[in-house]
């Protein structure tokens, strides 16, 4: 059986093709009489709009890009990503946008990226990510491509983007161990080329600042294995230390896993606190008090702010900061 024409339904209707057209493109410059008898024609013949033709006359593509600027393993492996990929496919799913997730961290890869997305392939990008001043937000927007952020960006003033209140739940964090009675407290900061590890960073300076104690401070990536790294370099310049925030609960399991090895007692000896709020935390040995952040309303968000964008809206809140708060369990 053929699939009814867009021919069929106007001869059905008894108007033109233009007129069908506008209908289903939802143009207000079509009678009442006129819409109605479209809308029965469409039913009763059962027309499906053709998709190809439909996004040459309304120039849309009911396509949206999620770009993140990290490997394959790190997007599939940590829990950030998994839950903030939750939800902007949840915030999507009601709209009827299909959503598109592209890696990208080489230039080369950024490039050709850059040339499709420009390319009128979708009709909006979500950004997760993003390392130093990278320029392809600020490209995208000169090319008329709405774009929306998910983090604070270093070195560059976007639009648009959603981000946790990481300054607040680093130094919720230090803080606690503060309190606890621990003078030797270490950090594993995320990297300085990106907003939320210059965050943290300054969440652990705030809450040590007025107590007088040193800075100690070693460099991860966000993974465990940075972690790891970070850790045996911080026993091995700080032996005495008795506590250590890692900005990321990946991080903070790699530096548990080496204060084990070297026969330190968690949290007898060194209190850890991560960040993220990931149930590997919760099944951690001993369990990992961390930061809780809502990566899933954080997704939402974003994804709730790009359509509006994409729909021509005025944004109330082009910025969104989302509350974190401090998870305890045993670890501190």
């Amino acid at each position: 059986m053929n699939r009814p024409t867009l021919e069929a339904v106007a001869a059905r209707a008894g108007v033109g093709r233009g007129t069908v057209s506008r209908v289903i493109n939802g143009s207000p410059n079509v009678s009442l009489k006129a819409r109605e008898a479209v809308e029965q024609a469409i039913r009763e013949l059962g027309y499906v709009p053709n998709r190809a033709a439909r996004a040459l006359v309304t120039r849309r593509t009911d396509t949206v890009a999620l770009v993140v600027s990290e490997s394959q393993l790190r997007v599939f492996d940590e829990p950030y990503f998994a839950g903030t990929i939750r939800g902007i496919g949840s915030a999507l799913a009601e709209t009827g946008l299909q959503l598109i997730l592209a890696m990208a961290r080489a230039p080369e890869e950024h490039e050709r990226l850059e040339n499709y997305l420009s390319g009128q392939h979708v009709d909006g990008v979500l950004l997760l990510s993003l390392h130093g001043a990278d320029p392809l937000p600020g490209r995208l927007e000169a090319m008329g491509v709405p774009t929306v952020l998910g983090g604070r960006p270093v070195g560059l003033d976007p639009y648009s983007y959603v981000d946790m209140d990481n300054r607040a739940g680093a130094r919720q964090a230090v803080k606690h161990l503060l309190g606890l009675g621990r003078s030797r407290v270490a950090t594993i900061a995320g990297p300085q080329d990106m907003g939320v590890g210059v965050d943290r960073l300054a969440g652990y300076r705030d809450a040590l600042l007025p107590s007088g104690l040193p800075e100690l401070v070693a460099y991860g990536d966000f993974s465990e294995e940075s972690g790891s790294t970070a850790m045996a370099e911080l026993l091995a310049g700080h032996p005495d230390l008795d506590a250590v925030f890692a900005a990321s609960d990946p991080m903070a399991l790699g530096a548990m896993r080496v204060l084990k090895s070297e026969g330190r007692a968690i949290p007898g000896d060194v209190a850890v606190i991560g960040f993220d709020d990931s149930k590997a935390a919760l099944h951690a040995d001993p369990p990992l008090t961390t930061v809780h952040q809502p990566t899933e309303a954080m997704g939402r968000q974003m994804a709730q702010l790009l359509v509006a964008r994409i729909n021509g809206e005025e944004l109330r809140q082009r910025v969104v900061i989302l509350d974190t708060h401090l998870v305890l369990r045993e670890s501190a």
